[in-house]
C-alpha cells in the first residue's frame, strides 16, 4: 500500500452495499459490506427499500473505514457504482415514494412493447430490437400510469445512482451513463429523444429527470455534514459522477480505450467494450455517446445463462464428480475440469446450446432454450461437461461475429468473475474467439471502478484513460492456439446452425408450456 491520499469506492449492487478503499496504485486497503432484502409482491416484481439501503450503506462505509485504520482527512474523494434500471420515485423534499423498482422487475413488459412499437430512431440503442422491461423507461412510464398519485406527487423520477449521489451531495445530477444506456440520452442527437417520449405519451417525464447530466469522474458536489458524520467520513469529500455497476467494473478492468472488451463471468456473461464510432446493429446494444469515455461509444451484448448452466450440470448430473471431490477435499468443479480435460476438442460429436433461459445477444429471444445434441453411448459426464463450457464459448464467439459485421473488433478480453479461475474455460474462450484473455490483479472490478472515478474527481488524475493506466495492472494473459481455433470453427459451425433448425421447434413448445402452466395456475 502507497502513502495516501486514499480513494473511497460505494458498490450498491443487487443484494447489498459494499464500499472499497483504494491507495493511488489501485491497491485494495479494506472492504465491508452489508445486505439488504429484496420483496417480490408479485410474479415478475421486486422491490427494495432505500432506507435498507442508507442503513447497509453506513454500516458498509464505517466497517471499511475502520478495517482500514485511516483518518477521514485521508480519503480524497469518492465516487459510486450502483444497479442500473432500478427505478425510484421522490418528492420535493428528497424523500421516495415508493419502494424502488429493482433492475430484475418485468412489470412494465406491455410499456416496453409500446416502445418498441414505435419504431423510433432511438431504438438504436436496443439493437433495434425487442424492447426490456427491465430498462428504466418502461419502469418510468408504468409509474406514471399505474400510480397517478404517486407520479404527481414525484418531483424527481430517477435511478438508483442517481438517488445515492443525491443523498450524499444533496445534488440532483445524472450520469451519462446511466442515462445512455438505460433511457436513450443521446448527446450526439441532443440529449433526451423528444420524438420517442412524445410517441409513448411520456414527454413529461423528461422534466422529473435529474436535469444535469454529467460525464463520468466529474464532481457533482461535496459530501454534506450530516451524512459525512453517519458514514464516519470527512464533510466537503469531493463526491464524484458515478457508473452503472457493470460499468464501472469494465473500467476496473482497464476497458477504457478501442478494442478492449470487458468479459463479465458470473451466472451469465456480459460483455462491454469500447468503439471510436458509433456502430448500432441487431444483436448487441449501444454504442452508447460518452457513456463511459468522453469521444468514445460504449457497446454491450451479454449471454443470459452461463455459470448457471455449470452450475445446473453439476448440482443435477454430477454427484460422482461431488462425491470424489468431497472425498478428496477439493472443488467439484476441478474434478469435472479433470473429466473435461480428457476430452479432445468437440467433445468427440457433441454440441450444447446454452440458451437454458433465452438468448440475449445476438438473437434476443426469449422462447428459445437449451439443448445438447449428438449423443452417444460413449459419451461420459466429462464429455457433456466439456461440451457445455464449449456451447458457452461459441455463444460468446457468436456475439463477436456480430459485432465484426460492424467493424468492431476485440483485440483482448480482460475477464472478471468466478468462471475466470478456471484456466481450462478461459483458454478455450482464448481459442475460440482467437482474442487473448486477460487478467487483473484486483477481483473487485466495480468498486475499483467507482474508486478511479473519485480519483478523477479529487484531481488526482486528470481522466479516467490515466486513473486506469496507474490503477489497473494486469497480472497475466493467456493467448489463443491457431491450431486449436481452426479446430474449433467446425463446431462453430453447427452451434449457429443448431439456433436456425431448432428456432421454430423451440418456440412452439416454450409457448406450449406457457399455455399449460397457465391452464394449470387458472384450475
Amino acid at each position: 500500500m502507497a502513502e495516501g491520499p486514499y480513494l473511497l469506492g460505494i458498490d450498491f449492487g443487487t443484494g447489498g452495499a459494499r464500499v472499497g478503499i483504494f491507495d493511488r496504485e489501485g491497491t485494495p486497503v479494506a472492504f465491508h459490506a452489508g445486505e439488504w432484502e429484496t420483496r417480490y409482491p408479485r410474479s415478475g416484481w421486486a422491490e427494495q427499500d432505500p432506507a435498507e439501503w442508507w442503513s447497509c450503506l453506513v454500516e458498509a462505509s464505517r466497517g471499511a473505514m475502520q478495517k482500514s485504520g485511516l483518518s477521514p482527512e485521508e480519503i480524497a474523494g469518492i465516487s459510486v457504482d450502483a444497479t442500473a434500471s432500478t427505478v425510484l420515485a421522490v418528492d420535493e423534499n428528497d424523500r421516495h415514494l415508493r419502494p424502488a423498482i429493482m433492475w430484475m422487475d418485468v412489470r412494465a413488459s406491455d410499456q416496453a412493447d409500446r416502445i418498441a412499437g414505435t419504431s423510433d430512431e432511438a431504438l438504436k440503442y436496443n439493437g433495434y430490437g425487442p424492447v426490456s422491461a427491465e430498462w428504466g423507461l418502461p419502469k418510468a412510464m408504468w409509474i406514471k400510469e399505474e400510480e397517478p398519485e404517486t407520479y404527481a406527487k414525484a418531483r424527481h423520477i430517477c435511478d438508483c445512482g442517481d438517488w445515492l449521489i443525491n443523498r450524499l451531495t444533496g445534488e440532483w445530477a445524472g450520469s451519462v451513463n446511466m442515462a445512455s444506456s438505460k433511457y436513450y440520452y443521446d448527446r450526439d442527437e441532443g440529449g433526451w429523444p423528444e420524438s420517442l417520449y412524445e410517441a409513448v405519451g411520456a414527454s413529461d417525464l423528461i422534466e422529473k429527470y435529474p436535469g444535469n447530466i454529467m460525464d463520468l469522474g466529474v464532481v457533482v458536489g461535496e459530501l454534506r455534514r450530516e451524512v459525512a458524520e453517519e458514514l464516519g467520513l470527512r464533510a466537503g469529500t469531493p463526491v464524484a459522477q458515478g457508473a452503472i455497476d457493470a460499468y464501472a467494473g469494465a473500467l476496473g478492468l482497464g476497458v477504457v480505450e478501442p478494442g478492449k472488451m470487458a468479459l463479465i463471468t458470473g451466472s451469465s456473461h456480459v460483455m462491454i467494450g469500447q468503439s471510436a464510432r458509433p456502430v448500432h446493429n441487431q444483436g448487441f446494444w449501444g454504442a452508447y455517446t460518452d457513456a463511459m469515455i468522453p469521444g468514445q461509444y460504449t457497446v454491450e451484448a451479454g449471454q443470459a445463462s452461463t455459470g448457471s448452466v455449470v452450475a445446473w450440470f453439476k448440482n443435477q448430473f454430477a454427484a460422482d464428480a461431488v462425491a470424489e471431490g468431497r472425498k478428496r477435499g477439493v472443488d467439484p468443479y476441478d474434478v469435472l475440469t479433470e473429466m473435461a480435460e480428457r476430452v479432445p476438442i468437440g467433445s468427440e460429436g457433441l454440441i450444447a446450446l446454452d440458451y437454458f433461459q433465452g438468448n440475449r445477444s445476438p438473437h434476443t429471444d426469449p422462447l428459445v432454450r437449451g439443448a445438447i445434441w449428438g449423443l452417444s453411448l460413449g459419451h461420459t459426464p466429462g464429455h457433456i461437461f466439456r461440451a457445455i463450457l464449449e456451447g458457452i464459448c461459441f455463444g460468446t464467439e457468436n456475439i463477436f461475429r456480430t459485432m465484426r459485421a460492424q467493424n468492431f473488433e476485440p483485440r483482448v478480453n480482460v475477464v472478471s468473475g468466478g468462471p475466470a479461475k478456471s484456466r481450462l474455460w478461459m483458454q478455450m474462450h482464448a481459442d475460440v474467439s482467437n482474442v487473448p484473455i486477460a487478467f487483473t490483479k484486483v477481483s473487485e472490478g466495480p468498486v475499483l471502478g467507482a474508486a478511479m472515478l473519485a480519483a478523477v474527481g479529487a484531481g488526482i488524475y486528470p481522466s479516467i484513460q490515466e486513473a486506469a493506466e496507474n490503477m489497473v495492472h494486469t497480472e497475466s494473459t493467456i493467448e489463443p492456439d491457431a491450431a486449436r481455433h481452426e479446430e474449433y470453427m467446425f463446431y462453430m459451425d453447427r452451434y449457429t446452425e443448431t439456433y436456425e433448425k431448432m428456432r421454430e421447434s423451440m418456440h412452439k413448445m416454450s409457448r406450449h408450456e406457457a399455455n399449460v402452466g397457465k391452464a394449470t395456475a387458472e384450475a
